[in-house]
């Protein structure tokens, strides 16, 4: 099930015994986890039938005998187990007895969630097929870097406000796949937004500081269309304003966008490159670009730089070089 799906059903009163949120992305899971938290139960009603435990204080048998428990108050309770992957007991069978014991015949008036973040649970195992059938099963998976944009588009429509392309490519490259991260950004960005107006590259300038021609993105188009002085200038920024741009963000954008290249040079059909890398229609025009201004020895000596320049980054056989130099050598030694 999706997650809005699962958010609509809880909505609706549409509740299931057992919950098991899994995975690698942590936002989706606090989302499911906090809207069971905040509208299963009333404001009154939490205080007596609403217990909320972490993975690392209890034991397997703890929580199932507080799920088999009755609510003091009302007809239903809740039972969260918070940073459930901390439990020690899924890796013991004989501790997961009283769990699958309790998924045969679950408390009506219980609602059970497990929440567990970076770890799933094997789906060829008896106890995940019994989970599946008696509850809901979620599995959190990572945004893909190349789905950001996409994914900012539908969550900002949601919000009430629209955004243009230039404006999404900016978060999704400056803020990466960190979900929660770049929706407490746009949350910023909507206080101070009427409904259905639209998000550009400006008002982010000017409301997070990320600026929209002094970025990751567009030092990537300035190289890979071999611009130096756009290059110059924006690596001159990146110096100026260290914390707005760390070279350990930087290294690892450029390295991703030279790696892909290679593959993009390499492949003969380009069109079907740049959908197995995961290229929207702008993207791959800048890809286009890089291919014909650089040939693939180029390209694989670039990756050598970036991987020598991240290394002294982290200090290793670099005692005196600060950032701003080490990238200014950088672009250089790409673009010469």
């Amino acid at each position: 099930m999706e997650y809005l799906q699962i958010i609509r059903d809880i909505e609706n009163k549409k509740y299931s015994p057992i919950y098991l949120l899994m995975g690698e992305e942590a936002y989706f899971i606090d989302l499911i986890t906090d809207c069971i938290e905040e509208k299963v139960l009333d404001e009154s009603a939490r205080a007596f039938g609403q217990t909320v435990v972490y993975g690392r204080d209890v034991s397997m048998n703890q929580v199932t005998s507080l799920a088999k428990g009755f609510p003091m108050m009302g007809d239903r309770q809740v039972v969260i187990v918070k940073e459930a992957q901390e439990m020690k007991d899924w890796k013991k069978e004989e501790e997961l007895v009283s769990l699958e014991a309790y998924l045969k015949h679950p408390t009506p008036s219980t609602i059970l969630v497990f929440a567990m973040k970076n770890k799933t649970l094997d789906k060829r195992k008896k106890l995940y097929k019994s989970l599946d059938k008696t509850g809901v099963v979620f599995t959190s998976e990572k945004i893909r870097d190349y789905k950001m944009g996409e994914w900012i588009d539908a969550y900002v429509k949601a919000q009430g406000f629209r955004i243009s392309h230039n404006a999404s490519a900016l978060l999704a490259e400056y803020l990466g796949n960190d979900l929660s991260k770049v929706v407490n950004e746009i949350g910023k960005l909507a206080i101070n937004l009427e409904a259905g107006s639209e998000i550009t590259p400006k008002i982010i300038e000017e409301n997070i500081g990320i600026s929209k021609d002094y970025n990751v993105w567009e030092l990537q188009k300035a190289l890979g269309s071999k611009d130096v002085l756009k290059a110059n200038r924006i690596v001159n920024y990146f110096e100026a304003n260290p914390k707005a741009n760390p070279i350990q963000m930087v290294i690892p954008s450029l390295y991703g966008f030279f790696a892909k290249l290679s593959v993009y040079q390499d492949a003969r059909d380009k069109k079907e490159a740049a959908r197995e890398l995961g290229l929207n229609y702008y993207s791959s025009t800048d890809y286009k670009v890089a291919a014909t201004n650089f040939s693939v020895p180029k390209v694989e000596r670039i990756i050598g730089y970036l991987r020598d320049a991240d290394k002294k980054s982290k200090g290793i056989n670099n005692y005196s070089v600060s950032h701003g130099e080490l990238m200014k050598e950088l672009v250089f030694k790409i673009l010469h």
